[in-house]
């Protein structure tokens, strides 16, 4: 039986960064306020000619390159984001294997908002242990400056840019075997995080007076009393159903939208602080970048060690949602 495989992690960040204190020129706001209210101290900022897609590739690049696998071995590319290279189509996912040189396999893109990255890990381990797909690249990738009211202080200083990538692979060593993926959904609360206008749902003569509802909208109080609350019954429910216990994972890494959210979270499920990953503060919330940007961060500052326990988990707009469990499970050490 083929199983699927946590081979490689890959992130980019823009170089631009946008402080707090940049921001408090911008909008009636402060360092004090922000990092009070969210633990965010800075974000990174696309440039004007830098779109998701070339984002994306540079991500993907370095999984590629860490992953021990062939570039032509890569059949399929997931790529998940909220602001596309462009509306509809083409997908960013097809324009990213363009762009990385892989021609003539599956490319598509998938709108779960912040659980973009767990619903393509769902996809591609699916994929893979169905055995239609061997070599899977999965990424996140977001320019969310582009779908962002800068004149709203509710919204302008959670979000940045970035993206991340991984490769999941196919084994016959079910130790290496991610562990299990949940994703779930609920469109009752779909108007507490949207931009309500831009699709088939707006008319478009009225476009061009209501732009404003062409960026994201949050009701910010609600949208963490419900991501608190779905966030911790998902964890518990992944972790009983597969007899994992919360001091079993060496690694807890939550979608970076907020560090009070994270850290109620991480109280309600007894982490230690040593196994949560936090990296809201200097890149904000990444929406669907968030989860594989953490990752790489702590591939990169050597604490993520083959075999050690990751176990993810993020709450998006739809609203969507999601969890999963994963060794590390590296081809060979990069």
């Amino acid at each position: 039986m083929a199983y699927a495989a946590f081979r490689s992690i890959g992130a980019y960040v823009p170089q631009k960064i946008l402080t707090n204190e940049d921001l408090s020129k911008m909008v009636d706001t402060s360092d004090e306020w922000i990092t009070k209210r969210t633990g965010i101290k800075e974000r990174h900022i696309a440039a004007k000619e830098e779109f998701t897609s070339d984002m994306g590739v540079k991500a993907a690049s370095l999984a590629i390159e860490r992953s021990g696998i062939a570039l032509e071995e890569i059949d399929m590319l997931v790529c998940a984001t909220i602001s596309p290279d462009y509306f509809c189509m083409p997908s960013t996912a097809t324009i990213i294997a363009t762009k990385l040189g892989i021609k003539g396999v599956t490319a598509f893109d998938i709108s779960a908002a912040c659980t973009g990255f767990v619903y393509a890990l769902s996809v591609a381990k699916a994929f893979i242990e169905s055995g239609m797909k061997k070599n899977v690249l999965i990424i996140g990738a977001e320019k969310l400056s582009a779908i962002t009211d800068y004149s709203d202080r509710g919204t302008c200083i959670l979000f940045g840019d970035g993206a991340g990538a991984a490769v999941i692979s196919a084994t016959q060593n079910k130790e290496e075997a991610i562990i299990d993926v949940h994703t779930g959904a609920d469109g009752e609360y779909a108007d507490l995080l949207m931009t309500p206008n831009g699709g088939s749902g707006s008319a478009h003569d009225e476009l061009e007076n209501e732009a404003a509802g062409c960026f994201m909208q949050m009701k910010g109080n609600e949208t963490f009393k419900v991501a608190v609350r779905t966030l911790t019954n998902d964890v518990k429910e992944i972790l009983e159903q597969n007899n994992i216990k919360s001091e079993d994972v060496t690694h807890f890494i939550p979608h970076q939208a907020n560090y009070r959210i994270i850290k109620a979270v991480g109280d309600a499920l007894k982490m230690r602080e040593n196994q949560v990953v936090l990296t809201v503060a200097k890149y904000g919330n990444t929406s669907g970048a968030s989860i594989p940007m953490a990752i790489n961060d702590l591939y990169e500052a050597g604490k993520l060690k083959a075999g050690e326990l990751m176990l993810l988990d993020a709450f998006g707009g739809g609203l969507t949602w999601g969890s999963a469990l994963a060794p590390f499970s590296p081809i060979r050490d990069a």
